[in-house]
């Protein structure tokens, strides 16, 4: 510890310990420097600094070198070595490498000939026979009658449905009708056996089952027929004509979806009479709201100077579609009756009347049509054509 002497001018001289300017020179390394407090630089710190200066002078030379040495480091690492994805690949014999883990294996196509191929393909045949024979909660809820798909969601939803004791609150749940139980509010559902009816709809009818609605409904018309049935496609309320009515989902989907191009002809009534120029814009398509339409196949039944017939087939249902159209042109509407569905007729039932369709009918309306079963040809061999010439 520094010891103050105090001289007589009154000055304190400090003992040889005291740390002062020259002390802190001299712990400090040495160098010039005043006796301001500031620290100067030491030796070491100026070779450092120096060093910064030449390698910073140098550029990029100094780093050249090592780029290169990197740059034959990984050419030599890709000709010699393997990569990742010979890694993950399986031998000609369908062996896995040693050094690949089952993790690191990623599902690939594999050579059909091989073993892993073959495993590979047993896979994938197993994955799609466990999924046979299982339909989604809610399409089994609507064929059993219970409500529609929608409202089924909504049952599964409350948590009113149960499969072999247990409550299903999973919308994409899936079930096997012949070895499981399902239960809505503790009852047990039963299929229904699928039924196709044929309605000649008569006008101020709505396709429709819900129940607050005030207007005659179509299922209305079907005293006698059991279990919840539901319109193909629609007709507005003033139109009438031929109607089918099911419980099956799948039918209606094939007989309404644009893409089986099932024809639908109905006799048209319009008023005044149509030129063929109008006509021609017809055929060749007409836009609407919603986008443009097209495929209108148009037959002149007969042609008046108040009113004209016609006989038009769609193979699309959008909503009042011919009605928009012939209104567009300036011919609007005054009746509309569907007659024909694919080769189905109303011929034999009178207005309001209806009948059950017969089996034959039935498959006859499910066989695909020339231009669908084209157009599925013309996907599955888009190259036929090639081959052929």
């Amino acid at each position: 510890m520094a010891v103050k002497k105090k001289r007589a001018g009154g000055r304190v001289r400090r003992g040889p310990g005291s740390n002062t300017a020259k002390n802190r020179k001299s712990q400090s390394g040495g160098g010039s420097g005043t006796g301001s407090g500031r620290r100067p630089a030491s030796r070491s710190g100026s070779d450092s600094g120096q060093a910064r200066r030449s390698s910073t002078s140098r550029g990029s030379f100094g780093r050249k070198p090592v780029a290169r040495r990197q740059a034959s480091g990984d050419a030599t690492s890709q000709q010699g070595a393997p990569s990742r994805t010979d890694l993950q690949k399986p031998d000609p014999k369908g062996r896995l490498p040693g050094n690949a883990s089952q993790g690191q294996v990623q599902e690939s196509q594999g050579d059909p000939g091989s073993l892993w191929g073959k495993v590979l393909e047993q896979a994938r045949m197993e994955e799609v026979s466990s999924d046979q024979g299982l339909v989604r909660l809610n399409a089994y809820l609507a064929q059993c009658g219970v409500a529609s798909r929608r409202k089924s969601d909504e049952l599964i939803a409350a948590g009113r449905i149960q499969v072999d004791g247990k409550v299903v609150r999973n919308m994409g749940h899936k079930v096997d009708p012949l070895r499981q139980i399902v239960k809505v509010d503790s009852e047990i559902l039963r299929p229904e056996r699928p039924t196709y009816v044929l309605l000649n709809k008569p006008k101020n009818v709505v396709c429709t089952n819900s129940i607050h609605e005030q207007k005659l409904r179509a299922i209305d018309l079907l005293t006698g027929v059991k279990g919840r049935l539901f319109t193909v496609g629609r007709l507005d309320a003033d139109s009438e004509g031929l109607l089918i009515l099911t419980n099956d989902g799948s039918f209606a989907d094939r007989m309404t979806h644009p893409r089986y191009e099932v024809a639908k002809t109905y006799s048209v009534v319009v008023r005044g009479r149509v030129e063929k120029v109008k006509l021609d814009k017809v055929r060749g398509g007409v836009w609407l709201s919603e986008g443009r339409v097209e495929g209108f196949q148009i037959r002149i039944k007969k042609r008046g100077k108040e009113r004209s017939i016609l006989e038009v087939t769609i193979r699309e249902g959008r909503n009042r579609e011919i009605r928009r159209v012939f209104a567009r042109i300036g011919h609007p509407v005054l009746r509309l009756t569907r007659i024909r569905m694919g080769n189905l007729t109303v011929r034999g039932v009178s207005v309001g009347k209806w009948r059950f369709l017969k089996p034959q009918e039935i498959s006859d309306l499910l066989k695909p049509t020339e231009r669908h079963a084209a157009a599925s040809s013309e996907l599955a061999h888009p190259n036929r054509q090639e081959v052929d010439r």
